[in-house]
């Protein structure tokens, strides 16, 4: 699944959901530095405010021990710009792991040293502000609402330039099915224009609708 899911990208996804009723393309999620598009499993993790004095886990450590070559992170902060929740210790550990890169719905910082050891990294913005005695994790593996969309651990996830999808686990094939006739509906209809074909015609709403014939 992931190597189909590799060859579409974000905007094929987001109409194949919108066929299909599904919420999943997250809002405002984009790449933090010139990262490639990534592809893998959720790792969801829910971070808050923190509220006492007691020492505590720094945030996304467990789910970073847990995760595996096939995890994606998907952070959780409820878009909160004022405080980073991801950070260059974090992104070292998360490559030791094999993990394919973090998605935050919040900020970030050290980008500067995310890009230089190459790990892909997605959220709203950066600031140098620790999230040290600030934020905590709240739970990791739980479902979290996310950019919009709700996200379960185990969901399929892609991001690139255009944003962040996730796909429930459960609807993967159809959704990829869909997707991957939409991708070579297009593909098509590309051809046409690049050929000539006056693109008022191509772009006509019956040029698409076969692309969900027996969908």
């Amino acid at each position: 699944m992931l190597d189909r899911l590799a060859r579409l990208d974000s905007c094929g996804l987001s109409d194949a959901l919108d066929h299909l009723g599904l919420a999943g393309a997250t809002m405002g999620l984009r790449p933090l530095w010139d990262c490639p598009k990534i592809c893998g499993r959720a790792m969801t993790v829910l971070v808050g405010a923190k509220t006492d004095a007691k020492p505590a886990h720094h945030l996304a450590t467990p789910a970073i021990e847990e995760g595996d070559p096939e995890t994606i992170l998907l952070i959780a902060n409820e878009g909160d710009k004022r405080i980073s929740c991801w950070g260059d210790i974090l992104a070292n550990a998360a490559c030791t792991k094999g993990i394919r890169g973090v998605i935050i719905d919040g900020n970030c910082r050290d980008i500067d040293a995310n890009r230089e050891i190459g790990f892909p990294v997605y959220g709203r913005g950066a600031v140098p502000v620790s999230a040290r005695n600030r934020l905590v994790q709240y739970s990791h593996g739980e479902p979290i609402e996310f950019g919009g969309v709700t996200a379960s651990k185990g969901d399929y996830v892609l991001a690139d330039g255009s944003g962040t999808i996730v796909i429930p686990a459960e609807r993967i094939v159809e959704v990829l099915d869909l997707a991957e006739r939409l991708a070579k509906r297009e593909a098509a209809m590309v051809a046409a224009v690049r050929s000539g074909r006056s693109v008022v015609e191509v772009m006509h709403d019956k040029e698409f609708d076969s692309a969900l014939e027996n969908s």
